[in-house]
């Protein structure tokens, strides 16, 4: 839980950055809301891109040690 705030306010902060430019009114422009949407969605994009990546190394991994584990299981 405290690796998810973490992300969430670096997230926050990262968004907020890129597209909060205009501190003159309080009222939050269409374009903010438009950029703010956009970086969520491109970040959400890119860390289920990692995790499937991630996942598909871990699996290459298994089947690489299964094989090898058979291997070494038969007899020459």
């Amino acid at each position: 839980f405290k690796e998810f705030l973490g992300t969430y306010n670096k997230l926050t902060e990262n968004c907020f950055l890129d597209c909060v430019k205009d501190f003159t009114t309080r009222e939050v422009k269409a374009e903010e809301i438009t950029c703010s949407e956009h970086c969520l969605q491109k970040y959400l994009k890119m860390t289920q891109r990692i995790s499937m990546r991630f996942q598909e190394y871990h699996i290459q991994q298994n089947e690489a040690l299964a094989a090898k584990a058979g291997l070494l299981g038969q007899p020459r």
